[in-house]
């Protein structure tokens, strides 16, 4: 029986590869379509379980609850939720793919509707696997395809911070798309990566690019695998900056699938 079941679910994930679509001039490297109802497949992803004011003065507890981040109805579902008899108390989920599912160039697509919820601040971005020498926020670089804030309804914001351009320093790459149905309806975030530029779209409307200058690796770190974060934070820096609409959560972020592509 236990064969059998596994070569049933051997089946059921080749026909779900076989049936993505592919871009021309990509293969499939690995893809999560969620259709498997309950916790995240452990085979991809982590939890990453933080207390709240981890990072960014943020509010919300990270969690591995079911309650804060499972699969239902063939969605990803990352929930931020009021802590009971709190006024500032929630939890949330962050899922990482680290020592996982690296990537490395490629394009990434993540089809995702985002909450709407006043304080909420949803992300799909990327940090290093490496731990060589320049490693350390920002000088082995982020990449932020989507962040989002509450209080800024359908603006879409893609980010770059590496060692030569990041926040501390006032200058770091970012730029802005209106996307009024992003939180009523699904969007695919697209990320193309080559190693002359990063492109970053919506549905393929091109959002920007930042471009590899060829000065060396404080300006383009992006040489090395790095690995996939999800993630609902509340408050924080940014995400409370205009204050958090607390009957307005629970809130959530729910993700179709995550495909991501080489070049051939």
């Amino acid at each position: 029986m236990k064969v059998l079941v596994a070569f049933l679910g051997s089946l059921l994930i080749l026909g779900c590869q076989n049936t993505v679509p592919t871009p021309e001039g990509y293969r499939l490297d690995w893809n999560d379509e969620f259709e498997v109802a309950g916790a995240p497949d452990s085979d991809i992803w982590n939890f990453e379980v933080l207390p709240p004011g981890t990072y960014n003065r943020e509010l919300q507890a990270y969690t591995s609850k079911p309650e804060n981040a499972r699969v239902e109805n063939g969605v990803l579902v990352i929930e931020a939720l009021p802590i009971p008899g709190t006024t500032r108390g929630y939890t949330s989920a962050r899922l990482t793919t680290q020592f996982k599912k690296d990537i490395f160039e490629g394009r990434i697509e993540v089809r995702a509707k985002l909450p709407s919820a006043k304080g909420s601040w949803p992300a799909i971005w990327f940090l290093p696997v490496s731990t060589d020498g320049r490693y350390g926020w920002p000088h082995s670089g982020e990449i932020d395809l989507m962040e989002f804030v509450g209080y800024q309804p359908g603006i879409i914001h893609s980010s770059v911070h590496t060692s030569k351009y990041n926040w501390s320093l006032g200058n770091n790459f970012t730029r802005t798309l209106s996307v009024p149905t992003a939180s009523t309806e699904f969007r695919t975030y697209i990320l193309e990566w080559t190693e002359e530029a990063l492109d970053f779209y919506v549905d393929d409307q091109f959002i920007t690019q930042y471009p590899n200058e060829g000065t060396g690796w404080e300006a383009w770190p992006f040489d090395v695998p790095f690995y996939l974060l999800l993630n609902l934070a509340v408050g924080g820096e940014w995400g409370g900056a205009e204050g958090v609409d607390r009957e307005a959560f629970p809130d959530r972020m729910e993700v179709d699938y995550v495909r991501v592509y080489s070049r051939r």
